[in-house]
């Protein structure tokens, strides 16, 4: 799946706090599969992918497409029908932002987390095509 035909929908659509269950949980985080999908309009574009119940565990994310809109990941196929998309449009994409000390945020553009927007399954994928992407692309200044 090419994301040109994946859906840039704003996860805001979603509402304030949205349960994704990752079976396969994060890297490096393997045995945590539940997570709150957590929005603040005065943090937009950005979300909160947190661990129900501890808030000191979370992970800044954000629609690529926002920040980067030329990005075109390729899901692997494995990946594609391991989480049920039928169709590229089911697709939410969300990002791992890392805060850099020296106030510079980074992106990972390898490692996107796809997301079944309609049964809210989703993985942590290696794209086909991560050789083109860097797992700290730097954010635009003002985002």
């Amino acid at each position: 799946m090419n994301t040109a035909e994946v859906d840039r929908l704003s996860v805001g659509e979603l509402g304030n706090e949205t349960v994704v269950h990752l079976p396969s949980g994060l890297l490096g985080f393997e045995q945590i599969k539940k997570y709150v999908l957590v929005s603040d309009p005065a943090e937009e574009p950005f979300k909160w992918l947190q661990v129900p119940g501890d808030s000191s565990l979370a992970f800044l994310v954000i629609s690529p497409f926002q920040a980067v809109p030329d990005y075109t990941p390729e899901i692997p196929d494995e990946d594609v029908r391991s989480i049920g998309l039928e169709d590229p449009q089911d697709a939410l994409v969300l990002n791992i932002v890392t805060l850099r000390k020296n106030g510079r945020s980074t992106l990972n553009l390898k490692g996107p987390i796809v997301i079944n927007r309609f049964s809210m399954i989703g993985k942590q994928v290696v794209i086909a095509n991560a050789a083109e992407y860097s797992v700290q692309h730097p954010l635009p200044p003002g985002e």
